[in-house]
């Protein structure tokens, strides 16, 4: 049974390169492309999203199914998708553990100093609390 690798897109360089990496090293994988709304990137509080919030889902997710077609075109193969609304660095390691995958691919996004500490780092936690080995992509 080819393995499952799951590896989040967003619409940045590192997601690209992450990918790409994904599909180079694993070329037989069955793969999971996990895209994560995160409503506190909008300006939205976690708890109370104003009115039109419902425009800016259905916006989101459109996004999210165009970054998805760019990521089955740079493969050259199908793949599942999910979308997910949540925290990125929570929501990643939720999906790793209910979507049966053994590895996780993620891009880095080289936050460093206060900027890192203040924010945290998505790839620094999917690496601390993954159930399967994550690698890191530059």
């Amino acid at each position: 049974m080819p393995p499952r690798v799951l590896v989040p897109i967003d619409d940045s360089p590192q997601a690209e390169k992450a990918l790409q990496f994904a599909a180079d090293e694993w070329p037989d994988a069955e793969f999971v492309l996990l895209h994560v709304i995160d409503p506190v990137e909008a300006g939205y509080s976690p708890s109370v999203l104003p009115s039109g919030s419902e425009e800016w889902y259905e916006q989101a997710k459109s996004n999210a199914e165009k970054l998805f077609a760019q990521a089955r075109e740079a493969m050259g193969r199908d793949a599942e998708t999910r979308v997910e609304v949540g925290r990125p660095s929570r929501t990643i390691v939720d999906v790793a553990e209910a979507a049966d995958v053994d590895h996780v691919v993620i891009g880095s996004h080289g936050r460093t100093g206060v900027s890192r500490v203040l924010l945290g780092s998505v790839a620094e936690h999917a690496v601390r609390r993954s159930p399967v080995p994550v690698t890191v992509v530059r």
